[in-house]
């Protein structure tokens, strides 16, 4: 028996908008400023993560000279301010919310960005095209564990088996997999490999309504499409 899609859960930064760029640049303006040189390897704890998770990372690496509180205060201070100043729709994005929109299927925001962040995204979008939204703090622990997506999930009274996440982060897919939905992934700068239950796309212009509908109704991969670099 088919189950009909209920609803799509996005992420925000990297996913929807061209954000993750303007957070790695935030946080290397902050790690300069407290002699930190980032490299490659602090991407896995800043990259998706909320800022109080990047704040203790930062923390951590400054040997303790600084209080993670301030550097998160900090933090959110230039991230807000760079996407007031430059949030951009990635390819896509618009013309998938249109169609969700069209067809009546709720959809959510699951960030791990702040809700200041989260509500210039959310009106540089339109509001309208979102039934809820979930920031960080909002729930008793972010990406990568599941709270954001469970969250979600209650607000739409849905179940996750016949939802879709869009992600575009390892921490993020680890959230929405956690809550039990089948995900969608556009990499924006850490590579994701396919796995069961999982697409990984090249972007969101390769994501539409039937293939979303073919991953619930039979928790199998679509037909071979171009992008596609695995199955679910």
């Amino acid at each position: 028996m088919s189950t009909a899609l209920r609803a799509v859960l996005f992420d925000m930064d990297g996913t929807l908008v061209d954000t993750e760029r303007l957070w790695l640049r935030a946080v290397e303006e902050e790690a300069l400023g407290l002699g930190i040189v980032p490299t490659d390897a602090d991407l896995a704890f800043v990259l998706g993560r909320a800022i109080d998770d990047s704040a203790s990372h930062l923390a951590a690496r400054s040997a303790g000279r600084t209080d993670p509180a301030r550097i998160g205060a900090s933090l959110e201070q230039r991230f807000t301010e760079l996407v007031r100043r430059q949030v951009v729709p990635l390819p896509g994005a618009v013309e998938l919310l249109t169609a969700l929109g069209t067809e009546g299927i709720p959809t959510a925001l699951v960030s791990a960005s702040p809700r200041p962040v989260v509500d210039i995204v959310l009106d540089a979008l339109g509001r309208h095209w979102f039934t809820t939204s979930v920031a960080a703090g909002e729930t008793p622990r972010t990406k990568p564990f599941p709270d954001p997506y469970q969250a979600a999930l209650a607000r739409l009274g849905a179940g996750p088996a016949a939802c879709v996440a869009v992600e575009d982060s390892p921490a993020g897919v680890a959230s929405a997999e956690a809550a039990g939905c089948a995900v969608v992934a556009v990499p924006s700068l850490a590579a994701i490999a396919p796995a069961p239950r999982r697409l990984v796309l090249h972007g969101l212009p390769d994501v539409d309504l039937a293939l979303l509908r073919h991953i619930v109704d039979t928790g199998d991969s679509p037909p071979p499409r171009p992008g596609a670099r695995g199955k679910v």
